[in-house]
Formats: structure tokens, C-alpha cells, sequence
């Protein structure tokens, strides 16, 4: 509407503008101008009439169009609400009902209750009216005991107590005894396992050493040299060095012979120095053996030096350092003394640190366990004894005193240490292929296991395994029981531990079975 309001004014407006116009225009064109001006303006007048038109209808429509949309949408809603309000006034009928049942439950249930509340009650009426019969006839029952028994309900009384602690005191033994029992298994167990942990994680050698030296010629006819004019120079190398000198057909070589190691190394060097110088005669021979043995204890102190700074022992005497290194020229068993004390040491320290205590020192004990096996002067004493002795000697701690001399059970364990050098020392000798012995003596030995339990009533068969450290016992099933078993086992291993000499332990498994065989045919 305001379009067309507009328009016409537009129209009014330049209407007017050609009226202007037409009077400065020539008089001839007035007139035509004028005209012009009208038609043109009418036109305008019924284009702004028709659009103005136009407009109006489109308005009305869409105002028409917007109205029913709105209608739609609020009819919409309304039904939407109406919908929900049914559903909520649903549930809300729903719940009135439950709540309805609900209650007509508990009411039930309060009579139910009510009802069972008055049965219990005349129950428990019954009951102790017959609670106090009971009492009465107990009363009189416990009369009638005392007449019988001649014992008061006291008496009697304090003799079931005393019944019951004996009871109780005898099932606390046993319990006792199965947790000791279970104690000791698991204190067993825990000792394999600490022991086999310490074993794999140390590295073992295997040392052969034999009472002999071969010591190779180039040719036989040093012999000569070595022998001398009647045997001179053998007799002086012989006194010189304390070894014995075995001169045979074997080609090119020559024997030392010597239960001390140390001296057949003084004597090998010495016959290869004078063997390379050539000059052999005995002024020689024994300013070369005196040389030797000199250089030979400066060896023997840096092996010693050399074992502890690998080991990490600090603050050894220096006349420790050399037994130490003196170590290294003595066997046992076939077991050179050094590598099994080194051995000892290391199985000594994984030990005590598995069990926390000072592997240091455990170390320490464990590679002078055996310094009295190298003796610069021969003793009475006992080799744990002699070690304890010189330990002390030089200062040692006294927990490595007692440890050394403690383990061969030969003084009393006063240290923990103890017992775990002893240990680890058994550990190192008892190894397979650690210790040698001559194939006549160990055949012997094995001979002697078996028939020493052969010669116990019972017994079927004996078999040494393990190289002699386990024994297996088979016995009749007939004649020994389980039990007498057991004590077999006990009694071998006694006898075993007191008349025998042997390296290690020596297990004893004694088995009993009972066989039931039938043919059918």
C-alpha cells in the first residue's frame, strides 16, 4: 500500500516537473510536451495503480498462508501436551495402584506377624515350663550321680577339667611337633634353595694335580748331564730340593717325584735353568735352587697379592697374603688348595648376602679356611686348628678366627659365618670331578658302602650311585617294616659316618615295597 502511495506521489512529482519544464520550453512544443507529460504520467498512475494492486493481493496471501501454518503448529502442540498429560495421568494410576498393593501387603504381613508374634510367645511358654522340669530333673538326676559316684558335682566337675587339660596338653604337643616338623621342612627347603643359588652362581674349576712331574728333555742326552759322574749331580739336585729324581728308559723326560708340590716346581725351574746354562755340577746346582727358591717366594707373595685384590680383600697381613699365595702349590684330593679356598671364598659371600649378613667378611673366612695346610714349620695341631692359630696370630677378626678353626667341628661355632663356611667349604669338595682319587681306592671304597649295609638283616640289595655319595638300600618287604625302615636308614649312616673315610656327604635312601605277582593261565 505504501508502494502505490509512493509511486503516485513519483508520478504527481514529475507531473509537475514537465509543467515547470514546459514553460521555459518554445511555445510550439508546449502544447505536445505537455501531452506527452500527461500520457506519460497517467501511465505511471495506472502501472503504480496495477502494481500497488498486485502488492495488496500478495500481502493478503501470504498473511492468509502464515495464519494457517500457526494454526497447524498450535494444533500441534495441543495435541502434544494432551498426549503426555494422558501418559502422565497413566503412570500416575499405575503407581496409586502398586502403592495400593504394596500396602495391602504390609497389612497382611502385620497380621501374619501379629499371628506368629502370639504362636511364639505360647512356645516360648511351653518351653520354659519344660526348661524348669529339666532343671528339676537334672537336679534330681545330678542328685542320684552324687549318691552313686559318691563325688560331688564340684569334684566331678574339677576331675573333667583336669581330664580335658590333659587332652588339651597332649593335642598341643602334637600340634607342636607338626608346626616344628612343618618349621624344619620349610627351614630345609629354604637352606636347598640358598645353597643351589649360591652353587649356580659361582663359577667352579676343576683342578688335577698329581705327587709327579714330567720334566721334557730335548734329547737323552741331557741325562748324562743331568745324572753326573757317579750320580753326583742328581744327588745334589735330590738333596738340594727334596724332590726324588726317576731317571728311566722313558725317551726325553724325567720324573719329579714329591708329595709337596712347591718343592717339585723349586726343582723343574731349577733343572730347566741349569739345563738351558748347561753348567751342572753341584756348587751350581745349589746356587741355582737357592736362586730359584728365592724367586719362587716372590711368585708365591704376588699370587697371593693377585687373589686378593681379585677377591677384594683389603687389610690382609702380608704374612697371610703369602700362605695364600703358598696356596697355589698344594693339593687335596687332586684339588688345587687355592682354587678350592677362591671357590670357597665366592660360595662363602653369595651365601651370607642370600641370608644378610656380611659377605665380606664371609668372603674373608672363606679363602683362609685353609691356610693351615701351608705351614712354613710342621705342627701337631690339625690343620683348622693351625689356620685359627695364625689367624688370630695376625690380627684377624674374631669371627673369621672361629670360622676357620670351626670347620671341621673341631671348635665350637660361636659366629654365624661359621656354620656357612663349613658349608660352603663341604660344597666345594663334594663337587663332581672336583676331587680325584685312584681308580684301586675308589673301587674300594664304593666296595666297602655297599657291603656295609649288605651285612644288615633285611637288606636285598646295595647300590653306591653318584660316585659314592648316595647309597640305595633295598630291603625286604617282608622282613622290614616302615618303621624299621626309617631306623635302618638312621643306623647306615651312623656307621657309615663313623667308620668310614670319604670326601663330602654320603646319602643313604633306604626303599620298601611290597610286591603281589600272580600268573594267569
Amino acid at each position: 500500500m505504501d508502494s502505490s502511495i509512493l509511486t503516485v506521489i513519483v508520478a504527481i512529482v514529475a507531473l509537475l516537473i514537465g509543467i515547470v519544464a514546459g514553460k521555459f520550453i518554445f511555445a510550439k512544443d508546449t502544447k505536445r510536451k505537455v501531452e506527452e507529460a500527461e500520457n506519460h504520467a497517467q501511465n505511471i498512475i495506472r502501472e503504480a495503480e496495477l502494481r500497488g494492486e498486485t502488492i495488496k493481493k500478495e500481502k493478503e496471501l501470504s498473511a492468509k498462508e502464515k495464519f494457517v501454518q500457526l494454526k497447524a503448529e498450535h494444533d500441534k502442540e495441543i495435541l502434544e501436551r494432551n498426549r503426555k498429560m494422558a501418559e502422565s495421568e497413566n503412570r500416575v494410576k499405575q503407581k496409586e495402584g502398586n502403592i495400593n498393593q504394596k500396602t495391602e501387603q504390609l497389612e497382611r504381613q502385620v497380621k501374619e506377624n501379629d499371628a506368629i508374634k502370639q504362636n511364639l510367645n505360647r512356645q516360648l511358654e511351653v518351653l520354659n515350663t519344660k526348661q524348669a522340669e529339666l532343671e528339676k530333673h537334672q537336679e534330681e538326676h545330678t542328685r542320684r550321680l552324687e549318691k552313686i559316684s559318691g563325688l560331688t558335682a564340684e569334684e566331678a566337675k574339677s576331675q573333667l577339667i583336669e581330664g580335658l587339660k590333659q587332652e588339651a596338653h597332649s593335642q598341643a604337643l602334637g600340634l607342636q611337633q607338626d608346626i616344628i616338623d612343618e618349621a624344619k621342612q620349610k627351614a630345609n627347603k629354604e637352606a636347598r634353595k640358598i645353597i643351589i643359588q649360591s652353587i649356580q652362581r659361582t663359577a667352579a674349576e676343576q683342578a688335577i694335580e698329581n705327587a709327579i712331574t714330567v720334566f721334557n728333555l730335548e734329547s737323552d742326552e741331557i741325562k748324562g748331564q743331568i745324572i753326573g759322574r757317579e750320580g753326583r749331580n742328581i744327588r745334589a739336585i735330590e738333596a738340594a730340593t727334596g724332590v726324588d729324581l726317576i731317571v728311566d728308559d722313558t725317551p726325553e723326560a724325567i720324573i719329579l717325584s714329591c708329595f709337596d708340590p712347591l718343592r717339585r716346581e723349586i726343582a723343574r725351574l731349577s733343572l730347566q735353568r741349569l739345563v738351558s746354562d748347561g753348567r751342572i755340577h753341584p756348587a751350581r746346582i745349589e746356587e741355582v735352587v737357592e736362586k730359584t727358591k728365592r724367586q719362587l717366594e716372590e711368585q708365591i707373595m704376588e699370587i697371593g697379592e693377585r687373589t686378593v685384590i681379585e677377591l677384594g680383600i683389603h687389610g690382609l697381613h702380608k704374612e697371610l697374603v703369602r700362605l695364600v699365595g703358598k696356596m697355589r702349590f698344594r693339593s687335596s684330593y687332586g684339588q688345587n688348595l687355592l682354587m678350592h679356598s677362591r671357590e670357597v671364598a665366592n660360595l662363602c659371600a653369595v651365601m651370607a648376602a642370600e641370608l644378610g649378613l656380611n659377605p665380606k667378611l664371609a668372603k674373608r673366612a672363606g679363602l683362609l679356611h685353609d691356610i693351615g695346610k701351608v705351614p712354613d714349620e710342621e705342627t701337631e695341631l690339625s690343620h683348622a686348628l693351625l689356620g685359627a692359630k695364625l689367624a688370630e696370630k695376625y690380627g684377624e677378626n674374631p669371627a673369621v678366627v672361629n670360622a676357620i678353626g670351626a670347620h671341621h667341628d673341631e671348635m665350637e661355632m660361636q659366629y654365624v659365618i661359621s656354620p656357612i663356611v663349613q658349608a660352603c667349604d663341604a660344597i666345594s669338595g663334594a663337587r663332581p670331578g672336583a676331587r680325584r682319587e685312584i681308580m684301586q681306592q675308589y673301587l674300594q671304597r664304593i666296595k666297602e658302602l655297599e657291603n656295609l649295609a649288605l651285612n644288615y638283616n633285611g637288606v636285598e640289595k646295595a647300590y653306591a650311585i653318584q660316585a659314592g655319595r648316595e647309597l640305595r638300600v633295598i630291603v625286604e618287604a617282608d622282613k622290614v617294616t616302615d618303621n624299621e625302615s626309617e631306623k635302618l636308614s638312621f643306623e647306615i649312616a651312623q656307621k657309615i659316618q663313623t667308620e668310614m673315610t670319604y670326601p663330602g656327604q654320603i646319602k643313604v635312601t633306604v626303599i620298601r615295597e611290597k610286591r603281589a605277582v600272580n600268573v594267569a593261565r
